[in-house]
C-alpha cells in the first residue's frame, strides 16, 4: 500500500514527534535532505500537514515506539477497509481495429453459434445489431469478411474467451439435463 500525501506526512511527523529524519524519510519515501528541507521551511513553506494516525496510516503506539528506539523504521499499519473491486472498463479500441471487429465476430459466430449476443458484446465489445447482421449475412461488407480468432485480434484475452466457452458448456448440459428429465416424464405419462 502506498503512502497518501507524503511530503505532508512528514511535515506532520516533524512537527508533532520526536522521530530522527532518517524514520520519517524512510516511512514517507522522501530523501533525508527533502525531510531536512521540509523541517529547516526551505521546501513546502506553509504546509498543512497530514495526520497519518487519523488516515489510518500510522497508529500511536508505532509513533511512540520508533520514538523511543531511533534504528526502528515505522511499520504502516494494515488498512482498516478494503477498497470494492471495480471491473475494467473496455478500452479504447483504434479505428483500424474496429475495422477487424466482424471478423472477430465471425469467427465467433462459425465456432460457438449457440453462444448468445449478450456475450459476444461482452467479448469483443460491439452491438447486437451487427452480430445479427453478420448472422443473418446482411451485414454491408459481408463479403471482405474472413473469421479471425478475436484473441489474436486484440479484443478480448484468452481467459476472458474461454471463461465464455466454459459458461456456454456449462449451460449446454444444464440444457441437455432438462430435456432429459423432461423427456423421461413425458413417457411416464403417456
Amino acid at each position: 500500500m502506498a503512502l497518501i500525501m507524503p511530503q505532508g506526512t512528514a511535515v506532520w511527523l516533524i512537527e508533532n514527534t520526536a522521530l530522527t529524519f532518517n524514520q520519517i524519510a524512510d516511512f514517507c519515501g522522501l530523501h533525508v535532505l527533502e525531510v531536512q528541507a521540509l523541517a529547516d521551511g526551505q521546501v513546502a513553506v506553509g504546509m498543512v500537514g497530514v495526520d497519518p494516525v487519523r488516515m489510518g496510516q500510522l497508529t500511536a503506539e508505532e509513533i511512540e515506539r520508533c520514538s523511543k528506539d531511533p534504528e526502528a523504521t515505522l511499520v504502516m499499519s494494515a488498512p482498516k477497509f478494503s477498497m470494492p473491486k471495480t471491473k475494467s472498463k473496455k478500452k479504447y479500441t483504434p479505428l483500424i481495429k474496429r475495422q477487424e471487429r466482424p471478423d472477430a465476430i465471425a469467427w465467433l459466430v462459425k465456432f460457438y453459434p449457440e453462444m448468445s449476443d449478450a456475450a459476444i458484446c461482452a467479448l469483443v465489445s460491439t452491438t447486437k445489431n451487427t452480430i445479427v447482421s453478420i448472422r443473418n449475412r446482411t451485414h454491408a461488407r459481408i463479403n471482405e469478411i474472413r473469421p479471425k480468432d478475436p484473441v489474436l485480434l486484440g479484443f478480448c484475452s484468452q481467459i476472458e474467451l474461454d471463461s465464455a466457452i466454459a459458461s456456454l458448456k456449462k449451460n449446454s448440459k444444464t440444457d441437455k439435463k432438462d430435456e432429459d428429465s423432461n423427456g423421461e416424464n413425458g413417457e411416464q405419462a403417456s
